[in-house]
């Protein structure tokens, strides 16, 4: 067999082409770090909104709203793999409905309805279009330190989510039981035992592994509910236009910024997918494709009734943690994807995964994505000035999700929506602007104010 064979069916190798037997467990893995954080910000939007009776939607409408998150999905991660017209990055990214955008729809949908989300969102995914069609000649402005920040705090961010699902969930009845934090140990312990201890097959599919002897021990101890699978439809389609698109201005204004600071973190998980499974910085093309793509998906989502899309984070963190980049493995997810989001049995399936098992084993995910913010930052000089500069982003981005509501509650409401609610925003900003203003100095020239003020 010659090398070229080899590599043909090399799990490690871009344009390699493992069987299924092969690369269906890696597909798996992304696709049950993917779900569920795919298709929970459908239900959280469509729970506020359906508070306000004079805005409330039907019950058929909200599950539409979840399939057509899961569709927008598929389309927007085959885009990614396999560009057209230089829409997409030709890397082993997974796109999804994001938690990013959250608090802002809920605002928007509050105020005016799940219309003016789906207009406000297809104006966003235009800018971020813009955004990708310009990124090369702005790239200079996101060196490693300040998308390394923004992908550490996303990590960072994260983490009170995979804790949350390990304690059961917020808003389950069992939450806190000792009986969830058990099952998400054993979870975890499952998933650094094979990642540490075993080798080959079971290695790359540690994850898996331990997804499945959660689920298992998950069942004899009530924890696994079938009813959903049950009375769950066999098949849905997407409807173009389900909802009628209105455009407020304020609605429209704080999608925009909510896109362009997404672009940032798009850069951060493009470039984290490249260092940690390829060992290199993306190309412009790479960046300038991949935004493009999440803002056509985004476009397309706003007229079939999917949410705004974006680069999973906890997609990357899986890439740089079984180093597997192989393109067909990643096409094996985003059908499995599509299938999803034709037949909502097979994702009732999917999510009759208990919370505290999927929180397992996604903690050490999330750390992942943390550590390759952190390997970003360190490819910089850790000079006095750099140092400053992302202490200080994740300082204020962490700090402000943590304070008490009571200090921010003077401030208007979209305010609050957008700097106060998710770490990234404000540390992003934090970073972005010192980098811009801050003299840069090297290591080499802090030395040598040093030596100067020794010498006076």
């Amino acid at each position: 067999m010659t090398e070229k064979n080899v590599q043909s069916r090399s799990l490690f190798d871009l344009d390699g082409k493992p069987g299924i037997k092969r690369g269906l467990p890696i597909a798996l893995q992304h696709l049950l770090a993917m779900l569920i954080g795919n298709v929970l910000p459908s239900i959280v939007l469509a729970g506020n909104i359906n508070a306000i009776p004079e805005l409330a939607i039907t019950a058929e409408e909200s599950v539409y709203i979840i399939q057509a998150g899961m569709f927008i999905a598929a389309i927007a991660t085959f885009l990614q793999l396999y560009p057209v017209l230089k829409v997409g990055a030709r890397l082993p990214v997974i796109m999804g409905v994001s938690f990013a955008y959250i608090p802002v729809l809920i605002s928007i949908g509050t105020k005016y309805g799940i219309g003016a989300v789906y207009g406000a969102q297809l104006v966003g995914g235009i800018v971020a279009f813009i955004v990708g069609i310009g990124i090369g000649k702005i790239r200079h402005l996101f060196p490693p330190m300040v998308s390394g920040t923004v992908v550490i705090t996303i990590g960072l961010g994260l983490y009170t989510v995979a804790l949350n699902y390990m304690a059961g969930g917020v808003g389950d009845p069992t939450y806190g039981d000792p009986k969830n934090w058990a099952i998400a140990v054993l979870t975890l312990v499952v998933v650094l035992i094979c990642n540490m201890y075993a080798k080959g097959y079971l290695k790359l599919a540690a994850i898996l592994v331990g997804i499945i002897v959660g689920y298992v021990v998950s069942i004899p101890l009530g924890m696994v509910d079938f009813n959903s699978i049950g009375e769950a439809s066999w098949l849905t389609y997407p409807h173009i236009m389900p909802f009628k698109l209105q455009f407020p201005t304020d609605a429209v204004i704080t999608m925009v910024i909510m896109y362009i600071v997404n672009s940032v973190q798009a850069v951060g998980d493009i470039t984290s997918t490249t260092v940690g499974g390829l060992d290199r910085e993306p190309t412009d093309e790479e960046l300038s494709g991949g935004i493009k793509c999440n803002g056509v998906a985004s476009v397309l989502g706003a007229l079939i009734g999917g949410l705004p899309t974006a680069t999973f984070s906890q997609n990357v963190g899986i890439v740089a943690f079984t180093k597997v980049v192989s393109l067909q493995v990643f096409k094996m997810t985003a059908i499995m994807i599509a299938i999803a989001g034709f037949i909502p049995k097979f994702g009732a399936i999917m999510l009759s995964v208990p919370k505290a098992v999927i929180g397992g084993a996604t903690i050490s995910v999330f750390a992942q994505i943390t550590m390759g913010g952190m390997k970003l930052i360190t490819s910089d000089e850790m000079s006095v000035r750099n140092t400053t500069i992302v202490g200080l982003g994740i300082a204020l981005g962490m700090g402000i999700t943590q304070i008490p509501k009571e200090a921010v509650a003077q401030f208007p409401d979209w305010f609050n929506m957008i700097f106060t609610s998710s770490p990234v925003i404000l540390a992003t900003i934090v970073v972005f602007f010192l980098n811009l203003i801050l003299p840069k100095k090297s290591i080499a020239e802090e030395q040598a104010e040093r030596d100067q003020i020794d010498k006076a």
